[in-house]
């Protein structure tokens, strides 16, 4: 009778994976922290590179952010480390190992709670009140600079971009890049928000990475063209610039076409009219007193050569970004109409010349009067190199940006982490609840920041690590690890600066992803939808 009395619900399809409670909260601590192990060793000055290949394309990296996302990471929890990371990446644009090793880090501290029957949320109020109390200690010790001192200011900027540089396939070239990653911020609209769109970088294999160098204007490779392209003049001192979003050639008449005529003369009126239309356009042109033109359509060989034959430099199918960024440096205005071009919608600009760099040519614009946008052409060796120092580069262009909008720094190095370890242990000990374990396993998770950049220069750990706790204690706030001499030092003053803002945003989402796989008590795997009706099951509104 019994089997009648509690009868079987069948609620889920057949083949449904699902698997709960403390076992599975487990499976998917141990699942974050495989992929820590994977990005950990990246972390550092000396951190190590990998090598990812994904099909034919191979990339080399030590950028944890570009790591992760090249990983097929398939585990569900295992991937709120990936969106972390690419949070970091597009907030800060550095610290994306970090965040990943401190939320990894979270986790392992408190598995052993889980183990022993502590509830997860116990542990998510311990982690949300630690949180909060670290970032509130960061805006109490972050130092900030007056950005009404120029000089200062940007002695700050150049500092902090070395600081992520360090860690890079470029640490050795930090000096020359970091300055470059800060003139060209510099150069962007500062009293609106600043839009890293505005700063191209190109690259152009071989030569030095040395070689690189930035435009304070526009430069783009040169586009497709005709072959009166060559007759016509390649450099311009305060030329004009018409901007187009126009097609400047003949097209050929579509398929099936019919035209139908009585008498033969009509034909050629048909045509003539054609160009009739094309060199009324050209003509407008040339009277704007453009020197240059152009245009994100194509410019065909008939406009090609009328311009050439008239001393005008033209480009099409210019790619849309470049003509944005041409645009907003020389004051021009893109036309979709050639109707009414006037002095006001013209570009300006103190110089324009064709050069040649390695085996492409660039057009470069200088000298720009409203020049609020910088291109970096980027030199070197092998392709997956330029790659890497594009990563670099980006990462150290977000760190000046984010320093310019919030300036205030702290000690890198580790410092600010063994900083934020004290003050949580500190006011751990005066809780009388469950939440004071849980608040001194936050505190631990800090160190493992500096723990491991000691670990991938080949240190000694413990030592390190015991030498930092004394010296935090001594209340020397900034002391972190000496890359260099192997010791720790006063990252303050050694000038291993970080955005305050890095931190924040780097514990916040630490935090937030080691609560979201705690609150996770069970994974349900639905099968793939055989058939029409599964798939509507799961869509209904499909």
């Amino acid at each position: 009778m019994s089997h009648l009395l509690n009868p079987r619900i069948v609620l889920l399809k057949e083949g449904t994976d699902t698997s709960q409670g403390k076992g599975q909260l487990l499976s998917n601590i141990s699942a974050c922290n495989a992929v820590v192990d994977i990005v950990k060793t990246t972390l550092g000055p000396r951190g190590m590179d990998k090598l990812i290949q994904v099909g034919s394309k191979v990339t080399i990296s030590n950028d944890g952010a570009t790591v992760i996302s090249l990983l097929d990471i398939v585990h569900p929890a295992a991937g709120t480390l990936v969106d972390i990371a690419k949070s970091q990446d597009d907030m800060v644009g550095d610290g994306t190992t970090s965040v990943v090793v401190l939320a990894g880090e979270l986790l392992k501290n408190v598995k052993g709670f889980i183990e022993d029957g502590v509830h997860p949320q116990v542990i998510i109020k311990g982690f949300k009140k630690a949180s909060a109390m670290a970032l509130a200690k960061i805006d109490e010790i972050a130092i900030k600079v007056d950005k009404k001192e120029p000089k200062k200011f940007k002695e700050l900027l150049l500092r902090c971009a070395k600081t992520a540089l360090n860690s890079k396939l470029i640490a050795k070239q930090k000096e020359f890049f970091a300055s470059m990653a800060v003139d060209a911020v510099m150069h962007l609209d500062s009293e609106i928000a600043l839009d890293l769109g505005m700063v191209g970088i190109k690259k152009v294999p071989g030569g030095s990475t040395t070689d690189s160098f930035m435009v304070e204007g526009v430069a783009f490779k040169k586009t497709f063209s005709y072959a009166g392209f060559e007759q016509a003049p390649k450099q311009f001192k305060k030329p004009k610039i018409c901007l187009l979003n126009v097609e400047l050639e003949l097209k050929s008449e579509s398929s099936n076409a019919e035209i139908r005529i009585k008498d033969p003369k009509q034909y050629q009126s048909i045509v003539d009219a054609e160009w009739k239309i094309i060199y009324g356009k050209l003509e407008a042109i040339v009277k704007s007193g453009a020197s240059i033109v152009l245009s994100k359509l194509p410019i065909g060989d008939l406009a090609t050569q009328y311009f050439a034959d008239r001393d005008i430099f033209c480009a099409g199918r210019v790619e849309a970004g470049d003509l944005d960024r041409v645009a907003k440096a020389t004051g021009g205005t893109i036309q979709t109409s050639l109707n009414d071009l006037n002095d006001g919608i013209l570009g300006k600009c103190g110089s324009f010349e064709e050069r040649q760099v390695g085996s492409e040519r660039f057009n470069v614009f200088t000298g720009c009067p409203e020049s609020k946008t910088t291109t970096i052409v980027l030199r070197g060796g092998a392709e997956q190199f330029i790659a890497e120092t594009e990563r670099s580069l980006h990462d150290a262009l977000m760190i000046v940006k984010r320093t310019v909008e919030h300036s205030s720094v702290v000690g890198g190095g580790g410092a600010i982490e063994m900083e934020l370890s004290k003050h949580l242990r500190e006011y751990s000990e005066t809780v009388d609840t469950k939440q004071q374990l849980i608040i001194k396993a936050f505190a631990q998770a800090f160190e493992v920041i500096p723990r491991q950049i000691a670990d991938n220069a080949g240190f000694d750990a413990t030592d390190i690590l015991n030498d930092l706790r004394t010296a935090h204690h001594q209340g020397k706030t900034w002391y972190g690890v000496d890359i260099d001499n192997e010791d720790v030092c006063d990252t303050m003053k050694s000038f291993v600066w970080e955005p305050a803002h890095n931190k924040r945003n780097s514990i916040g989402a630490a935090c937030e992803a080691a609560c979201m796989v705690l609150s996770v008590d069970e994974t349900i795997k639905n099968p793939k939808a055989g058939n029409i009706d599964d798939e509507r099951r799961i869509n209904p509104r499909g």
